[in-house]
């Protein structure tokens, strides 16, 4: 036993000390994901009105107006395509994500401008798994999760340890899913 201890001891220290940048991105990520509903957690959304005496009405307007308009609003010419959803309507992707409406007949518009949250865009991005290679270490870092949870059990022995408190804590924290799945 007191082998197994001094084993969970190095590999619970090694690999926390190895995988703590991931933690914390997961950690920060997984936070961000939970509230779907209450944010965007990867931009910033930010909308302006605006009024412009720019020609944009269907078959009359051309590229050059709307690059104008685009340069004049959104200080940039990251015009992607454009298209008129209603008669009287136009609406404008620009790069990254943002976009412009316009009323053709009045020159009323808004602009939407999306930009990245910084640290949440970067941590969301891994989260959501990009390639091959992060996989192999998304399922490296998962694997050590479970490593942290089986070591964690012999490395404090007596009243703290599982068969004291920790076996409290430990059960608590199983029941605690379990009925969030039943409940839910």
């Amino acid at each position: 036993m007191k082998q197994i201890r001094k084993w969970s001891r190095i590999l619970h220290r090694d690999f926390g000390f190895l995988f703590i940048g991931t933690s914390i991105i997961f950690g920060l990520s997984g936070i961000a994901l939970n509230h779907l509903a209450d944010w965007n957690p990867n931009y910033s959304v930010e909308n302006k009105q605006f009024k412009t005496d720019i020609e944009l009405r269907k078959n009359i307007t051309t590229d050059q107006n709307i690059r104008a308009l685009v340069n004049s609003i959104a200080d940039t010419d990251d015009m992607r395509k454009y298209y008129y959803p209603e008669g009287n309507r136009i609406k404008i992707f620009l790069k990254g994500g943002s976009s412009i409406i316009v009323n053709t007949d009045n020159g009323m518009g808004r602009i939407e401008l999306l930009k990245r949250r910084p640290l949440f865009y970067q941590s969301n991005f891994l989260h959501y798994n990009p390639n091959r290679w992060w996989t192999w270490f998304s399922d490296a870092f998962s694997a050590s999760l479970i490593l942290f949870a089986l070591t964690s059990f012999f490395m404090v022995k007596g009243k703290r340890g599982v068969w004291g408190s920790g076996g409290i804590y430990t059960l608590i924290g199983i029941i605690i899913p379990i009925l969030f799945l039943i409940f839910s």
